[in-house]
Order: C-alpha cells, then structure tokens, then sequence
C-alpha cells in the first residue's frame, strides 16, 4: 500500500499524495516503489540505513542535478527529494531490450553524462580514488600463488601506475557503477540511475569498462572488436561534441588500474587477501570461483594486449600474459567472456 511509502510532508506539499504503489526490486541498500502521482508514473527510491547512507544520498542527487543539465537527457528527472527520510521521487522510464549494439548507444551516452560536469562543479562530489598500494601489493601476491616468475621491472611498473592515476586530473561527472541494470534503454536514447557511487575523475576510468569486462557489474561482457572500436569512437565524438575539447587520459593505465583493484578480482574478507587460488572458498570470490577467474583471465588478455611494446607497462603487460597463461594452464575449462550483455 501507498501508506508504506516514507511519504512525509515535505513531498505531499511539493508533489501531493502518492497512489498505486507496489515495491520494485533494489539493491539491499536501498527500498524502490512505483507509484503513480497526479495519473503519472513516478519512481521513489529510500537509501535505508547503513554505513555512508547520508553521503550515498548526497551523492546521488549531486549527480542527478549536474546531470539534469544534460540535453537529450541521460537521467530521468528529479521530481522531488527528502533528506531527512533519504527519498529520491525520479521520472518512471520505461525500458526497452537494447538493441544487438547497444554499446555504441551506451557509450555516447555516458560521454555525454561526464561532460555535464564542469569545473564549476568543483567540490559537489568526492574525488574518484583509484587503486591503493594495497591492491598492488595484493595483485603481486596473486602473480606469486600462481608461480609466475615475475619480469625484473614489474614492481616499478604496478607501483608507477599506482602514482599516475593518484594523479590523473579530471572533472568528469563519473556514474560509479555504470553497468548492465544502472542503464535504462527508452526510445530516446540511454538514461542512467543509481548514483550512489558518482565521483569526479577523469571518464576513461568508467569507458575503460568496455574494455576491461564491466569490473564492478554482476555480468560482464567482452564485445568484438568492431564493436568496442564503434563505442569507443562513439564515446570519444560525443564528448567532444559536449564539452569542446579531446579526450584527455591515458586509456591503457585506466584498464590496468582495474587490473588492480581488489574488488575487480575478489571480494575481501574484513582485511583478507589472496592466499591460495586453490583454496578461496566460493564466499570469498564475488560473483563465485568460476566466474572471477573467467574475468579476471579476459583483464589479463586485455592489458597484456593493450602493453605490448608500451615503455611504461612493459613488464606489467608480460606479467599479465604470464599469468593469464598459468591460470588457463590451471583451469583448462574456463570460458571467455560472452559477447552481449544477458
């Protein structure tokens, strides 16, 4: 019933008294409705307790009003908020089956999203962190569990490209998330949702997701080159078209960077690590054994691809190979990613 909607009265003032509302499915942090408001769908979204909870929600409207600014829109629209209830009231959009290349779509699409972000928006959102000295530590540690022989200037590179992207300057307004179900395909074009997660950095650590396997997705696809070539262009076009400049990064370091974190490998246990591959239960990988060492083999294949011949990751690039080698050596059965997305 609508009455279990945290409906205060903050919002029946601004946007009146909600009907017909049934509850979606959501992330466990938060709790999704659809309800109906004046005959027209709406879509209510609660960030419930838990650790962040306030900064989630602050996130999450700071990047939906930045990227209202956006036109043809890449969000749904911000129909009303609660800070003290932590309610979001959003545009219901319906969604259609993305079409066989919808990458091409996804890619302009999120270009245009981290362009909507300028330097006057300096300071509305956290800046994007990437990879630790702890998930480069944890990475050679992985390398080692393997027995791969480690190439004499791997360390320098791995710790190299720890400080550049510590570094990397950028103001891009950056979804967090961008994978497979945070996308919304309408017949006008690709709408993102859930900004929980929204940062500022530089947009080739969220396009470096086509090439390295969605690393933060419950699904994870590696597209054929024509069609990563055409997204990746598509991507490139559109932020040019939106904010007047190039594309400003290194895409290599981006893909390597996901190499790196320890969440695009396994899911940690409180301060665990990688001990022995043969010996992490299912819990401890995040989306099962099988299926994080078929993504991690394709990172692998994609950064030892993407190095090859490169002066600064040289000898990260031959220490991928090597230990895309030895894992299928291993584990023989183990599939490539699929092409298209579920």
């Amino acid at each position: 019933m609508w009455s279990r909607l945290p409906w205060g009265e903050k919002l029946r003032a601004e946007l009146g008294s909600p009907r017909r509302a049934r509850r979606l499915g959501s992330s466990p942090r938060s709790r999704v409705w659809r309800a109906e408001l004046s005959g027209a769908p709406v879509v209510v979204k609660q960030l419930i307790d838990g650790p962040q909870a306030a900064e989630r929600y602050a996130r999450e409207v700071a990047a939906l009003q930045l990227a209202s600014r956006v036109d043809p829109p890449v969000v749904p629209m911000l129909l009303g908020a609660d800070a003290g209830e932590r309610v979001l009231v959003l545009e219901y959009l319906a969604h259609q089956a993305p079409r066989d290349d919808w990458l091409v779509d996804y890619a302009a699409a999120l270009a245009r999203l981290h362009a909507a972000a300028g330097a006057d928006a300096a300071g509305t959102l956290p800046t994007w962190s990437g990879p630790t000295q702890e998930d480069a530590d944890s990475f050679l540690r992985l390398a080692r569990t393997l027995g791969v022989v480690m190439p004499a200037g791997a360390r320098t590179d791995v710790d190299g490209l720890v400080n550049r992207l510590s570094r990397a300057q950028g103001h891009a307004l950056l979804h967090g998330d961008p994978c497979p179900g945070n996308d919304i395909h309408t017949s006008n074009g690709v709408r993102f949702v859930d900004f929980e997660q929204a940062a500022a950095g530089n947009g080739l650590v969220e396009l470096a997701y086509l090439r390295i396997g969605f690393p933060t997705c419950w699904c994870a696809t590696a597209p054929a080159p024509d069609v990563l070539n055409a997204a990746e262009t598509a991507y490139r076009t559109a932020w040019r078209d939106a904010s007047g400049t190039e594309v400003q990064g290194d895409l290599t370091d981006a893909c390597a960077g996901w190499l790196l974190r320890g969440d695009a490998l396994v899911q940690r246990a409180q301060r665990g690590t990688v001990d022995h591959l043969g010996e992490i239960p299912d819990r401890d990988w995040k989306w099962g054994t099988a299926t994080a060492r078929q993504r991690l083999v394709h990172r692998l294949r994609v950064v030892s691809q993407m190095t090859a011949g490169s002066g600064e990751l040289k000898d990260l690039g031959r220490l991928a190979a090597a230990m895309r080698e030895s894992m299928l050596t291993r584990w023989p059965a183990l599939r490539p990613l699929p092409l298209r997305r579920p």
